[in-house]
């Protein structure tokens, strides 16, 4: 069983500073230009054999142009076999509508108004049969099957049952129930607590106050870096050249605006004063409209014009009563004495053992009962217990050596 010493992250004890050594600059060669010139010949150039192109024939046969002597025909067949027909001019059948100014303003009459005239509502003939009852002339027959059928039958009297007269039991009530008759309360002692008792863990040896920080720690002096003092501005002497390349090389040309294409837009303008009478003013007339009166239903209770008593319904008819108590029937609660002492005794109580706290080996710098075994590279120091260390060290020795003595016996 290995033991660490160490049970936390490794700390600024454990961390190893290593020598970082800046990286080697690598210089740069300074370029040198190759003396001589530059011998432009490449393998194409020196491989390449040109070849002498000749024109390429074509393949398409000549065209060949038939010209006859004779005189061309220049009339079609449509010209020489249609005949045109004497077709007469239809007279149109438009009535003459001659327009005539109006007379009055506004005097010409719609679409509307000269295509639509009113008509007289008239109602539908409904097909619907009247619902009107027909008197019949023949007096009604009450005669039913009932009344042919039914023979009255003689009832017999009523049986009266008579109502037994309550007696009262001469005998007392027995209030005992279940519960008074079968539990007796017994007085005991007050339950203690098995709960074991915290014992403190205390080390006899003085705290010194010196930890491993403290110990290994030491403070170095640290000095303050040095404040980078900034130049003074000095402003450049002689004056300034406000000239830019534009300026210099710039040169301006003569640029007529664009002429717009579309044409200019000529507006009409009447210069006749405006008429403010229409169709609708002239025709409408306006008629006085006032709101319709809200419908209200009449009150079907009537208010009371007198003054309120103070009577109500529940005053007038409420018959008060007496009130009788229900008596409890619940024990009364006493404390009932028994002689026979209360058994305390639980299996936690008989076979609980308090184990003793036994302090981390971990805080000791050198834990009791432990053997030192090795270091690792984090500076972990690996403890292991005498009993294991002196099996594993000795005992195997041990056995080796018995073995040989009783091979060679």
């Amino acid at each position: 069983e290995l033991l660490c010493a160490f049970c936390f992250p490794p700390s600024r004890s454990d961390y190893l500073p290593y020598d970082v050594a800046n990286r080697p600059v690598r210089l740069q060669e300074e370029y040198k230009p190759i003396a001589g010139d530059i011998e432009l010949a490449t393998t194409y150039r020196r491989d390449y054999n040109a070849h002498k192109i000749e024109p390429v024939i074509l393949v398409k046969p000549v065209e060949r142009k038939y010209i006859s002597g004779g005189k061309l025909n220049t009339i079609p067949t449509y010209r020489a076999d249609y005949r045109a027909w004497e077709v007469q001019k239809k007279e149109p059948n438009k009535v003459e509508n001659t327009y005539h100014p109006p007379m009055e303003k506004f005097g010409n009459t719609t679409t509307f108004q000269d295509a639509f005239f009113p008509k007289e509502l008239t109602l539908r003939k409904s097909f619907k049969p009247t619902a009107v009852t027909k008197l019949s002339d023949q007096p009604f027959i009450s005669v039913t099957s009932h009344r042919s059928d039914y023979v009255p039958h003689q009832l017999e009297p009523k049986a009266k049952m008579t109502k037994e007269e309550y007696k009262p039991n001469s005998q007392p009530f027995e209030d005992i129930t279940t519960h008074r008759r079968d539990f007796r309360g017994l007085i005991g002692e007050q339950p203690k607590s098995f709960k074991p008792e915290m014992s403190r863990v205390e080390l006899k040896a003085h705290f010194d106050g010196i930890t491993e920080f403290r110990d290994r720690f030491q403070p170095w002096a640290i000095s303050l870096p040095e404040v980078r003092k900034t130049k003074e501005y000095v402003p450049p002497t002689g004056s300034m050249d406000l000239t830019s390349t534009s300026h210099i090389d710039y040169i301006p040309h003569d640029v007529s605006p664009v002429v717009l294409m579309r044409p200019v837009e000529r507006s009409k303008r009447n210069n006749a004063p405006f008429q403010g009478s229409t169709t609708m003013r002239d025709a409408f007339q306006a008629w006085d409209t006032c709101r319709p009166e809200i419908v209200k239903r009449s009150p079907e209770v009537p208010k009371p014009s007198g003054k309120f008593d103070g009577m109500t319904t529940f005053r007038a008819h409420y018959i008060p009563h007496d009130i009788v108590p229900a008596q409890s029937c619940k024990p009364l609660k006493m404390a009932l004495s028994s002689s026979v002492p209360f058994e305390d005794g639980t299996i936690y109580r008989t076979e609980y053992t308090p184990k003793k706290q036994q302090i981390c080996p971990a805080t000791y710098p050198s834990p009791p009962g432990y053997v030192f075994v090795s270091t690792d590279s984090r500076g972990h120091k690996f403890f292991l217990k005498y009993k294991s260390f002196f099996v594993k060290t000795f005992f195997p020795n041990y056995i080796l050596r018995c073995l040989f003595i009783l091979s060679r016996q």
